[in-house]
């Protein structure tokens, strides 16, 4: 039995950090707890990209707090923690960075042993760390701080804060104030007053490890000014203390070809994997929105059937062409003949010449991971290339069976019917429209505020699939980086802003994005 099957024999919570922003700051037991849970309950902190990663049927419950608005007290979270876990759960209790720094990670755990109820504590990344680190800012060197002090910077009620000026200053080491834009102006002047030297270096950082990470670098008593002349809002922390120098010449993260930049993939969840690592190792932050996902067709009848024919002796030996459209259709080809228990070898063993294929290199390659090299593979990847290609190739009446998905290109069929030769389509899958409202909501923010540098699609079900999942509407103007011709008319009849690939492949959808991004 797999991890991911097996369930709980009576409820439990996991209490996990989720790290600063950055989906990349995830610890691995954290992910592998991810996948386990029955229940995530989560907060406003966990960024679009992390939700983004977070299993499609997995139950979420959005118990989110902003600075000023708490849409779910303290105490009702406790509740559904206790209620979730009580049912026979695995929960995931999932909060920004570390649930014990100032998360009130140990009042949940608290509620939960007072009824009996099992629990793990699972550390995560804290921002008071990260955040600085991905501003260039180490919160300890030798030359300039041998501490470093986290304290909170939000007020009480009645607005007064709870800090002991005097004691920092003495200490000092660096710095670092987390929930503070709306008390900046006290904590300066609260550190002034206990004798600090306006002229020491601080900074603000603004949504730190993310794509939208801003940071404004001055003095104590000239840092109020300048965020207030930069709209600093929250979430943002506080860096005061000699290292805050060291940004400039330390500052990596913005560097990154493609650093401060944020992208939505919304390709099948089996295809995303490795253009988002791409563009993840190139500095972006990547939402991966599958927009649709696939199901194989089953039974499949009509498969089965075909290769019984293909078993049948024929009079001559004449000519099988097997034709593939997707990774995914290969994939899905050899699940089916594992699910209908049919043996390679009756194909190995039929009288005729049996070809190959791809509509191109994505779909070779996946062809070659079973054993198989494709015998054709268009120099424009494009499912007209395609039929076009085959149909000069193949010869006179050689028999074409098609095997993709239930709604494919309707310009790969035309040019093999042209060519009088025989053709079989095969429906191997069909396309679903699958996103959860969690991510739905998000996403429909981020297009709203202007937050999306580009899309990226590789079919126009992808971008039907995107649209219908936003509600029908989007923003104009938004930039889609597509990988056909036929996919980039999908988008432009919605509004977006399209550029095509070179190739049909992620390499040139890669190179794309980059060229894209040095245009701005």
């Amino acid at each position: 039995m797999t991890e991911k099957e097996q369930k709980c024999k009576e409820g439990k919570v996991w209490l996990v950090g989720a790290g600063p922003g950055d989906a990349g700051l995830l610890t691995v037991k954290a992910a592998r707890l991810l996948k386990k849970a029955d229940v995530i309950v989560y907060d406003a902190l966990v960024s679009a990209e992390l939700l983004s990663w977070l299993p499609d049927r997995t139950e979420k419950i959005y118990v989110g707090k902003h600075a000023g608005n708490h849409p779910v007290p303290q105490e009702e979270i406790n509740q559904i923690l206790i209620r979730e876990a009580k049912a026979g759960k695995c929960v995931v209790r999932l909060k920004g960075g570390d649930p014990f720094v100032f998360g009130r990670g140990g009042e949940e755990l608290e509620a939960l042993a007072e009824e009996g109820i099992p629990f793990e504590a699972v550390p995560g990344v804290t921002s008071s760390a990260a955040v600085p680190a991905y501003a260039g800012i180490p919160v300890t060197h030798r030359d300039y701080a041998s501490s470093f002090h986290v304290i909170t910077g939000h007020a009480k009620k009645d607005g007064t804060l709870s800090i002991d000026f005097p004691a920092l200053v003495k200490l000092g080491g660096t710095l670092v104030f987390l929930m503070s834009v709306s008390s900046m102006e006290k904590i300066l002047k609260g550190l002034m007053d206990a004798g600090m030297n306006p002229e020491i270096p601080a900074a603000v950082i603004e949504r730190g490890t993310t794509a939208r990470q801003r940071q404004i670098c001055a003095t104590v008593g000239t840092l109020k000014e300048k965020s207030d002349l930069a709209e600093i809002h929250t979430p943002a922390m506080i860096v005061v203390g000699e290292v805050c120098t060291l940004a400039g010449t330390l500052g990596w993260a913005q560097k990154r070809p493609l650093g401060g930049k944020q992208y939505i993939l919304t390709r099948p969840r089996q295809n995303m994997s490795v253009l988002a690592e791409r563009l993840r190792a190139l500095g972006a932050q990547v939402i991966e929105m599958p927009a649709i996902r696939t199901e194989p067709v089953r039974p499949n009848k009509r498969l089965k059937e075909a290769l019984e024919r293909m078993e049948m002796p024929g009079e001559k030996k004449d000519e099988l062409w097997l034709v593939f459209t997707s990774p995914v259709g290969v994939t899905t080809f050899f699940d089916e003949l594992r699910e209908i228990k049919y043996d390679l070898r009756k194909l190995l063993s039929i009288e005729r010449n049996i070809k190959v294929a791809a509509i191109g290199s994505a779909t070779a390659g996946k062809l070659g991971e079973h054993g198989l090299f494709a015998d054709l593979v268009p120099e424009v990847y494009s499912a007209r290339e395609l039929g076009e290609k085959l149909a000069a190739e193949a010869s006179p009446g050689a028999h074409i069976m098609i095997v993709r998905a239930e709604e494919g290109s309707g310009e790969l069929v035309p040019p093999l019917r042209k060519a009088q030769l025989e053709v079989e389509d095969i429906p191997l899958y069909r396309t679903l429209y699958d996103v959860h409202p969690a991510l739905q909501e998000e996403v429909r923010e981020l297009l709203k505020n202007g937050e999306i540098d580009g899309m990226t699609f590789t079919s126009a079900s992808t971008v039907h699939g995107f649209v219908r999942a936003m509600g029908g509407e989007i923003p104009s103007g938004i930039r889609a980086v597509c990988i056909g011709e036929q996919t980039a008319k999908a988008a432009a009849e919605y509004g977006m802003e399209t550029v095509v690939s070179d190739r049909a492949d992620m390499d040139s959808m890669v190179e794309k994005i980059l060229e894209t991004a040095e245009e701005e």
